[in-house]
């Protein structure tokens, strides 16, 4: 184990989530933070509060992924969610939802 390797790991568990970590690090860069917080409501709903309302739901990774990349409007509100696809990968999105998803 490299001492690269144990920087790495300290960031992330500093961070809440070691590893896992690398959903939230996307939703600042992707600029998800802009409307979204993890705890409490902003614009939009808390990243939580989705868990939370998707946790049961079988199909919630590809029907929010499908929300992150298209946009959309009314699940939450009135305030639109603007689409991500021209600045945003597949792949990131992906860990996007699965991070958060996957808080509790």
């Amino acid at each position: 184990m490299g001492i690269r390797y144990l920087v790495v790991l300290a960031t992330g568990l500093l961070a809440g989530n070691a590893f896992a970590g690398d959903g939230q690090g996307l939703a600042g860069k992707a600029n998800c933070l802009t409307c979204h917080a993890v705890d409490q409501k902003a614009l939009g709903p808390s990243f939580r509060e989705v868990s939370a309302k998707y946790k049961s739901d079988k199909t919630a990774q590809s029907a929010l992924e499908k929300k992150v990349r298209n946009g959309g409007a009314g699940t939450w509100g009135k305030m639109p969610m603007p689409a991500t696809a021209n600045s945003t990968s597949d792949e990131d999105i992906k860990n996007i939802v699965q991070w958060i998803l996957s808080l509790k």
